[in-house]
């Protein structure tokens, strides 16, 4: 198995070159929300490693929300985040990028603070990485060749089914798989179709992985005498906190939606990015820490078959801190509409919805962290609008595939490469194609 592997380079924008900046980032478009893949700047499409991208300018609008808490507002710097989703390790994948567009990156970067004509961009970048404290994977493994591959499998199978569609229709399941395979297999010798094994495993992330598994459970298991004698003083406080807490969730002006939407909903995938400040006080920080540090340990553990809890849309996802954890930002690949996005969270998984977002200023109202909050539909997609960015910048490897799309493929290669299926199973696979 490939593991796959995620960046964020996080750098301050020269306030002087932000015009600059927001220009560059256009070209790479051929129209708000639809990316070029071969720009001049990043031609993304030549990375062949490279599920996701984005470049976003995280201008949060909602700094002002800590007056209420009676804070003043503090003046953070305009970033630049340059984010993606890779398979395998991230510092060979930086010397393929820097191979392939460096002249473009420094074109951008040069907009960015500490980025001259001699600097080292590869240095550069590393420097600013800045490290999630959640991430979530569809599908661990799952390769960009895989998919590419997988996705001309099953338009050849398809292909072949409409061609020889009556002669199939006549014979078993069991038959069917028979033919099928046996036309596959004569592809895949004339080189129309391709389907690479899958990589070895390396020890060193097998060795990691498994002190990560455990790690956290045993952590746990030392600090529950501790863990419970705090329990009851952390519940009397957080529910203290919640009565006090303010809600901000009117609706956003009609500029800000339009401009949201201009950007979405162009491909079957989109993009949500969104940011927003965390609620003052140790309580609430280490509620979030918490939160997301077994939201990272459920998602690298336990949610590794194409869904998230209940939710099967969601392709890669992130949470990172910002500016001393005074901030955090938001970021997933997604399937279907913002509103089905939205639904999927309320209905699926509002319990942990709560849990993680409840810790941002203005969410709306929980009881005991998980209850209420996302409940109010209205008041907390009203919330979420609010905090949501527009993306400048977004590509993926393979815009016309859904999630869905993709564990289907999988399964089709992966019965066309069994020997032998029984009654049942074939049948299973029949109803794939």
């Amino acid at each position: 198995m490939t593991p796959q592997s995620e960046f964020m380079v996080l750098a301050r924008i020269n306030p002087a070159r932000e015009t600059d900046l927001r220009a560059l980032l256009d070209s790479m478009n051929e129209a708000p929300g639809r990316v070029n893949p071969d720009n001049a700047l990043i031609p993304f499409v030549r990375l062949n490693r490279l599920h996701f991208s984005r470049l976003v300018i995280l201008d949060d609008k909602t700094t002002g929300d800590v007056r209420a808490y009676g804070l003043a507002p503090h003046i953070y710097p305009l970033y630049l985040a340059f984010l993606g989703d890779i398979d395998d390790d991230l510092d060979s994948f930086l010397h393929e990028l820097a191979d392939i567009a460096s002249s473009g990156l420094r074109q951008i970067f040069s907009c960015c603070d500490g980025f001259a004509e001699n600097t080292n961009l590869i240095g550069w970048m590393k420097q600013r990485i800045a490290p999630a404290i959640a991430n979530y994977v569809n599908r661990p493994g799952r390769t960009v060749r895989r998919v590419r591959e997988e996705a001309t499998l099953h338009d050849a199978v398809e292909a072949h089914l409409i061609r020889h569609g009556r002669e199939l229709q006549a014979l078993s399941p069991l038959e069917i798989h028979s033919r099928l395979r046996a036309f596959v297999n004569a592809e895949q010798t004339a080189g129309r179709i391709i389907l690479s094994p899958e990589a070895a495993t390396s020890i060193s992330w097998r060795l990691k992985n498994l002190f990560h598994l455990f790690a956290f459970p045993l952590f746990f298991v030392i600090a529950w005498p501790l863990l419970l004698v705090l329990a009851p003083f952390y519940l009397f406080r957080l529910r203290q906190l919640e009565k006090r807490d303010p809600e901000l969730c009117a609706r956003v002006d009609q500029a800000h939606s339009d401009d949201l939407a201009s950007r979405e909903d162009q491909y079957v995938t989109n993009q949500f990015t969104a940011m927003g400040s965390l609620k003052p006080g140790m309580v609430r920080l280490l509620t979030v820490i918490g939160v997301l540090t077994l939201v990272n340990w459920g998602a690298r553990h336990i949610f590794t078959r194409g869904r998230l809890a209940r939710i099967r849309t969601i392709h890669f996802a992130r949470w990172v801190f910002l500016d001393d954890r005074r901030r955090m930002a938001f970021f997933s690949n997604y399937d279907g509409t913002v509103e089905s996005y939205m639904d999927d969270f309320i209905n699926k998984t509002g319990f942990g919805l709560n849990a993680a977002f409840s810790n941002g200023i203005g969410y709306p109202h929980t009881d005991w962290l998980v209850l209420g909050g996302c409940g109010d539909e209205q008041k907390y997609k009203n919330f979420l609008r609010r905090h949501t960015l527009p993306t400048q910048v977004w590509y993926k490897a393979y815009p016309g595939l859904t999630a869905i799309d993709l564990e289907r493929n999988g399964r089709i290669r992966q019965g066309l490469e069994s020997a032998s299926l029984n009654e049942h199973e074939a049948r299973e696979w029949v109803a794939l194609l």
